[in-house]
């Protein structure tokens, strides 16, 4: 099943690579899609059960679905999960 989702704090390709890199580490996801332009993040999975902790993976990462809170903490976690990202390209 393929999964799209808008989500919060997508600025730059290091957000982006972390992203990419979580969720490809993730049993049960594939084909990871990350686009910064549209902020979206695109992935095959294999159920509801999986996407939904993807979800879950996103938000401890600092990027939240769009429309999820986004206060300081996702901020600050995004901008950890940059610099990260950052640091691996």
């Amino acid at each position: 099943m393929k999964t799209t989702l808008q989500v919060q704090n997508l600025t730059c390709s290091g957000c982006a690579k972390t992203i990419s890199n979580k969720l490809s580490e993730m049993e049960g996801i594939q084909s990871v899609i990350v686009e910064k332009e549209s902020a979206s993040v695109s992935f095959e999975d294999q159920g509801a059960d999986v996407a939904s902790f993807a979800k879950q993976v996103l938000r401890q990462l600092g990027y939240p679905k769009i429309d999820d809170e986004n206060g300081m903490l996702p901020n600050a976690k995004s901008f950890v999960s940059c610099t990260n990202g950052k640091m691996s390209l």
